[in-house]
């Protein structure tokens, strides 16, 4: 039987009775949704599996994305080996790929290696960052919309040594427009949906009203309240909603931390309308 234990009041749930090793039912798919949906990120303990396997258990929820940046883009497994991670831009709270046309609907991130201390993420809840701004401000965001550009990110890899042709990524990627509150196209939930990384400003507001507005917004989510914080044990697969959650990598280690991702689209039904 699977059952979800909450971490926090308002978001992440570990996950007990799935076995990762082998495909899901319909209605245990049907049931790890809800209670993704509800939790906004699962935490699956002791799955000892292969990467087909994480591949598998990803395609249940969504199409697999492919970043073209990627330079193993040959395979959905997105590798992530690190020992000096401060600076490479996972230390600060983003939603993925914000920038594409479509933003993918989630990640599944499975725990290779660990440092002896150190390396964890945190997730915080988009949809109470949103229900928690004063009325106002909710019914001026409304209104907003922000751009969203990968440039910046892209050349804080490359200030760490990763070769990426920042020309070539900016062609396929120029800055886009969208709205600063995401209805959640599941749970008809509004999210805030503007974040550090990628949110170079909001649109229609002079200079200094995005400096006033635009930190305010992309800071909110710092909120303890907002946040679950998980402490990653080898075998450990996390599985977040890109649309109504941020997450945050600490970079607090000097050793070696070795993580799988696959990330997925939403299902044609799942799209935003």
């Amino acid at each position: 039987m699977i059952e979800f234990i909450p971490m926090t009041r308002h978001i992440g749930a570990e996950v007990t009775g799935v076995d990762l090793r082998k495909p899901l039912s319909e209605e245990e798919t049907r049931t790890v949704r809800q209670g993704w949906l509800a939790h906004k990120v699962l935490f699956f303990r002791d799955q000892e599996i292969t990467d087909e396997e994480h591949i598998r258990f990803a395609e249940h929820f969504g199409t697999i994305n492919h970043p073209a940046f990627k330079k193993d883009s040959g395979t959905p497994i997105h590798v992530l080996d690190q020992t000096s991670p401060k600076g490479e831009g996972a230390d600060e709270w983003h939603s993925d790929n914000t920038f594409e046309p479509v933003p993918p609907m989630g990640s599944l991130l499975r725990c290779m290696i660990l440092p002896s201390v150190g390396g964890d993420t945190m997730w915080a809840n988009t949809y109470l960052a949103y229900e928690t701004l004063s009325p106002s401000i909710q019914r001026l965001c409304d209104e907003l919309t922000a751009i969203h550009d990968i440039t910046g990110s892209m050349r804080k890899a490359i200030s760490k040594g990763h070769d990426f042709d920042l020309a070539e990524i900016q062609r396929k990627w120029p800055p886009i427009e969208r709205p600063v509150v995401r209805v959640h196209p599941e749970t008809g939930r509004k999210a805030l949906f503007v974040n550090r990384a990628s949110t170079t400003r909001l649109a229609g507001l002079t200079d200094r009203e995005n400096e006033v507005l635009l930190p305010l917004l992309v800071d909110h989510v710092r909120n303890p309240e907002y946040q679950v914080r998980l402490r990653w044990r080898v075998g450990t697969l996390a599985f977040w909603d890109n649309r109504s959650t941020q997450h945050y990598a600490v970079a607090d280690y000097t050793e070696r931390r070795r993580m799988h991702r696959v990330t997925v689209n939403a299902f044609p039904e799942h799209l935003d309308r």
